[in-house]
């Protein structure tokens, strides 16, 4: 494994932090809250993220920092770190171990590092750009499938997809010629994508907390992450294609008819 730069052992350190509260949090029947965007909120998001923030902030000090809690602060920097401390609130309210810790890096608009940590399912996956991907210390690389009969795709929220009829119809059509449809969802598609054991992941309702580690992690494990249209991803990126490479283009011509 490559020496972790300053940012990426900040990051690293940041989630361990969050880990500990998240774990200590876990099970034990939290008060749950509902914010002005109905999403719930627990002691575990607002305690992770204050963590997080302290870490990375007594560090680098001069970097922006946009917090699915505290919001957008210094946004304009030339870095900022995007983080979602508890990705995954209605899984973890729910005693379902799949939720995460989502920090990741943008400098001069890109997104350039991303550290992607599930305590209670016992994964740490983590990049930085042009230094690879790895999950719990070991380097990952993406599949090699290169035709869509043979592709394993799994799919998180699809609810905007689902109401255009023509938008799920061709996603019917694309079902239909793949190997598998499986809906693993959050983190850990991505994950299984980025070591290879699936080659597509598609949604159509996220946010840009809840991908852009991941997206540092697929594209350095050698895969492909844009949104359904085929753009880079960025602040306002609500959708999500990430695949292995070869399939990109099959899968996104697929779905746009």
């Amino acid at each position: 494994m490559h020496t972790p730069s300053r940012e990426l052992q900040a990051a690293l350190d940041a989630a361990q932090a969050a880990g500990e509260i998240i774990r200590s949090l876990y099970r034990r029947n939290v008060e749950v809250r509902t914010k002005s965007d109905q999403s719930p909120v627990t002691e575990a998001d607002l305690r992770a993220e204050e963590a997080i923030r302290r870490v990375l902030t007594e560090r680098f000090p001069a970097y922006g920092f946009y917090g699915e809690e505290s919001g957008r602060h210094g946004l304009e920097a030339e870095a900022f770190w995007l983080v979602d401390p508890l990705d995954g609130t209605k899984s973890f309210i729910r005693d379902c171990p799949f939720f995460s810790t989502q920090i990741a890096l943008m400098r001069a608009g890109r997104l350039v590092l991303g550290v992607s940590s599930a305590p209670a399912y016992g994964e740490l996956a983590w990049a930085q750009e042009g230094a690879g991907a790895y999950l719990n210390g070991q380097p990952i690389r993406v599949s090699a499938t290169g035709e869509l009969g043979s592709a394993f795709v799994s799919t998180g929220n699809l609810k905007t997809l689902a109401r255009s009829p023509g938008d799920w119809r061709r996603f019917g059509d694309l079902v239909e010629r793949v190997s598998r449809i499986r809906g693993y969802g959050d983190f850990v598609h991505y994950h299984l994508l980025a070591r290879g054991s699936l080659d597509v992941v598609i949604e159509s309702d996220v946010n840009i907390l809840d991908i852009a580690a991941l997206t540092v992690i697929v594209r350095e494990a050698g895969g492909a992450f844009t949104d359904l249209s085929g753009e880079a991803v960025g602040l306002r990126t609500t959708t999500v294609l990430a695949t292995n490479g070869p399939l990109h283009e099959a899968v996104r011509a697929s779905l746009a008819g």
